[in-house]
């Protein structure tokens, strides 16, 4: 039997199953790993295929048919808008892909690394509870990390053959000292940490992360906080807040301090100054700004 006799889907049917496999794909590419990927890829080829012959082996089966005699071709107008909203959605859904996958990474590892820098700071002071307390704290968000990206590399990170060996390396060494960290001696702990630093430095510097990427990320979660008090008008806890995401901004200035983060210190101290005068109808407003300048500082250069 010839194909055309097989056919039971209608011309829009098919532009769907198109822009189905469209969303599927990107998904798969960009957005999973392990089974899911795989389900993913799966469900988009199943789409594409479909879409291409105009056979459904579902609708085969149920009795259901789409495509109708009379439908007429798509004129040219039809298949020009088509075919710029395909390739629409597909630039735009890969450029969001990457860019939001790289965010979402790196947003993992801050909240990773704070922990690992708050091990790195207890052990170097010889704080035996809050190196224990901050240990087992790693040893959770740690876990949590290398479980996801071990099995899923964003589009970052996708070419790094080295990735998962790293990962590794520095799930060794954190599990190797629970006992240093426990009952034993804190210096060499801290000096045992203090090897997955260039491991950390070498996996970012490679899959190109900037180290402004990644003290902004970690700047925008104290940040946030502080935007919260802002619009809840909650200038004492404002003041609080200001002094984690006075470190964090000081941080970034390390890496850069040019005009643009200059605006967003600015913008920070107006809102801070405004919560100790007491002018809280204005926090919001401002704090807004302070949002819009870190916003357009990273959708640049982070």
């Amino acid at each position: 039997m010839k194909l055309q006799g097989l056919k039971n889907e209608s011309v829009i049917d098919r532009l769907m199953r198109l822009f189905v496999a469209e969303i599927f794909i990107i998904g798969a590419y960009f957005w999973f790993g392990g089974i899911w990927q795989a389900v993913f890829y799966v469900a988009g080829i199943i789409s594409l295929i479909t879409a291409i012959t105009g056979f459904c082996a579902l609708y085969k089966l149920f009795k259901i048919k789409t495509l109708r005699i009379e439908s007429k071709p798509l004129s040219i107008y039809a298949k020009v808008i088509f075919v710029v909203l395909f390739i629409a959605i597909a630039t735009a859904g890969s450029y969001y892909s990457a860019f939001f996958t790289k965010k979402f990474f790196l947003d993992d590892y801050s909240q990773m690394n704070n922990y690992y820098k708050q091990i790195l700071f207890y052990t170097g002071q010889g704080k035996r509870v809050e190196a224990v307390d901050n240990y087992n704290r790693l040893v959770g968000e740690y876990s949590i990390f290398y479980s996801k990206y071990t099995t899923y590399h964003p589009y970052a990170i996708k070419a790094d053959q080295r990735f998962n060996s790293d990962l590794e390396k520095i799930s060794d060494i954190i599990g190797s000292l629970k006992d240093n960290v426990y009952t034993g001696d804190l210096t060499q702990s801290h000096t045992s940490f203090e090897a997955i630093r260039p491991i950390f430095q070498d996996l970012l510097k490679r899959n190109n992360f900037s180290m402004l990427a990644v003290t902004l990320v970690d700047f925008h979660d104290a940040m946030e906080k502080i935007i919260a008090s802002a619009d809840a008008k909650d200038a004492k806890q404002l003041l609080i807040l200001y002094p984690e995401v006075d470190t964090k901004l000081k941080a970034v200035e390390e890496v850069v301090n040019d005009s643009e983060i200059q605006s967003i210190r600015i913008r920070l101290e107006e809102v801070v100054e405004l919560a100790r005068n007491g002018q809280i109808d204005l926090l919001s407003a401002k704090a807004s700004e302070l949002k819009s300048a870190f916003v357009k500082v990273y959708l640049k250069r982070g």
